[in-house]
């Protein structure tokens, strides 16, 4: 990852959101990005030139363009028509962006528009968020990463958020990823955590073509 003195940043163009250049780089701002948060209170994965990467919960394109910034393609994942709108614009100024608009709880309706990747980034307020990055783990090759970033309120607003995160983390393992990574995003989120871990083998018994 490229550092600026101790400001986190990408190499791409810049404009994207309205994010401040230095040195040329573009600043990655980790109020706006729970990924550039990751990096800044954990140690989060390096993003690599050959790196495949399917990104669930897309939104504007924000954490999108920097994660373009460092790899080789990024499968973004986004449901909600305004915000598409905006990861289109993303997509048109960065060719190895693949938007598609699509319920991430329903992996089926894009395989056929996804290969096989090597980091699965997941970020979508929704209760089931365990059940749908193991289900798109299909798409992730044995050996690759996972990144989960948590909305512990999205998924019982009842529960204490240290109790939702520590189900989470049981659910994750048990279905046969290894957390290498949990860290808690304050004071950049709250309430919000990430989970990173790696699938030794398909946790639904068959990788993805």
């Amino acid at each position: 990852m490229i550092r600026v003195g101790d400001v986190l940043v990408s190499k791409g163009e810049g404009g994207v959101y309205g994010e401040r250049m230095l040195d040329g780089y573009r600043v990655w701002d980790p109020y706006r990005s729970k990924l550039a948060a990751l990096y800044l209170t954990g140690r989060g994965i390096d993003l690599t030139p050959g790196m495949k990467v399917l990104y669930l919960g897309a939104a504007n394109g924000t954490t999108v363009s920097h994660v373009a910034d460092y790899v080789e393609v990024v499968y973004a994942v986004e449901f909600a028509p305004r915000p598409m709108q905006d990861l289109l614009e993303v997509a048109r100024r960065r060719t190895n962006v693949m938007p598609i608009m699509a319920d991430a709880s329903c992996p089926e309706r894009y395989a056929p528009l996804v290969e096989t990747v090597d980091l699965l980034y997941q970020d979508v307020a929704q209760p089931d968020q365990a059940a749908i990055a193991l289900r798109n783990c299909a798409f992730l090759k044995p050996g690759g990463q996972l990144i989960l970033m948590l909305k512990t309120r999205s998924v019982d607003i009842r529960k204490e958020p240290a109790e939702v995160f520590q189900d989470t983390l049981d659910s994750l393992m048990s279905a046969g990823i290894t957390v290498t990574e949990s860290t808690w995003l304050a004071p950049y989120h709250q309430d919000h955590a990430a989970i990173v871990g790696t699938l030794e083998h398909s946790v639904l018994g068959t990788d993805h073509a």
